[in-house]
């Protein structure tokens, strides 16, 4: 827990957030609905005899009581996914509408692709792309197993993505949810902090900034992008959006979230950022007893 102790100035209630991130995170799976609607899934687990419980904040995401979540029935047909709690919340800032050309930069292994092909019943195209070629088995696993017929998979460094295989030029949304330092998952996997060094950390800022400065290119004027991580270090939040502000063109955007999370910073170890980077939210672990997750909404300007 050693590294987290450098977010105490910014954290409210520090001694709480430490305390749940040592407690285990409980499951959660989203409602698949291109299958099923959430009503059908809940009849589902009922009739299974898995305890559940609905969160407030979206219908469609809903805890279990169960070590198993992928065993259910309700998995096995495709009805829900697995998936934290907190991970669902990127694709419902994006809002992505049937019909829309969307790209998911680094989409294995599929939760949030296959959410947003769900969020657009499955019409329109989503371009779930992802660098690791050996991750794409299990993104195309999940897109046939939940019925997601609007994905196509594309194996590419975002950095430098090229639009070539395609007959249009700009995407309506991008969805950058990128590769972090992953603070925000040690529920999840304990030995997150391991080996926690800020070099590191600073590696995987400067592969952010060129996803996300790519994403901006990618997305035509007044489209929307999603920018969004699971790790607390505003080296990898907030200044990789601030970065992006300074280099492309774009602004942050404010955004309704119904889960409990604090502002996005605008000053960190004597770096100043842009003002409209406390429209961006932070999740806490102890806010809503889920991981932690830090999501930013911008408009490519035109």
């Amino acid at each position: 827990m050693e590294p987290l102790e450098r977010y105490r100035p910014i954290i409210d209630d520090f001694e709480a957030f430490l305390e749940v991130c040592q407690r285990p995170l409980g499951n959660a799976v989203r409602v698949n609905t291109i299958k099923a609607s959430a009503d059908r899934a809940v009849a589902t687990l009922e009739e299974e005899g898995v305890g559940f419980e609905r969160a407030d904040w979206n219908p469609n995401v809903i805890r279990l009581e169960t070590d198993s979540p992928g065993s259910t029935w309700s998995s096995f047909h495709g009805f829900t996914h697995g998936q934290e709690e907190v991970s669902a919340v990127p694709p419902v800032v994006l809002d992505p509408r049937p019909g829309e050309r969307v790209w998911d930069a680094c989409a294995a292994p599929g939760g949030k692709a296959t959410q947003l092909a769900a969020l657009m019943d499955d019409r329109g195209t989503v371009v779930a792309n992802d660098s690791n070629l050996g991750r794409l088995s299990a993104l195309r696993f999940n897109a046939e197993r939940l019925g997601a017929t609007a994905l196509a998979v594309t194996n590419q460094d975002a950095r430098n993505y090229s639009l070539k295989p395609f007959d249009f030029d700009a995407f309506d949304r991008s969805l950058v949810d990128a590769p972090c330092s992953c603070e925000g998952t040690i529920r999840k996997n304990p030995d997150t902090l391991d080996g926690w060094t800020e070099e590191h950390m600073h590696s995987v800022a400067g592969v952010q900034k060129g996803i996300l400065r790519r994403a901006v290119q990618a997305t035509r004027e007044g489209g929307t992008i999603v920018y969004s991580t699971c790790t607390f270090a505003p080296e990898e939040n907030e200044a990789v959006v601030n970065h992006v502000l300074e280099t492309e063109d774009c602004r942050v955007r404010e955004f309704d979230l119904a889960l409990e999370h604090s502002p996005g910073v605008t000053e960190w170890d004597g770096e100043a950022y842009d003002e409209s980077l406390e429209r961006a939210a932070r999740i806490y672990p102890h806010q809503n007893d889920t991981g932690g997750f830090f999501v930013a909404k911008l408009e490519v300007s035109a």
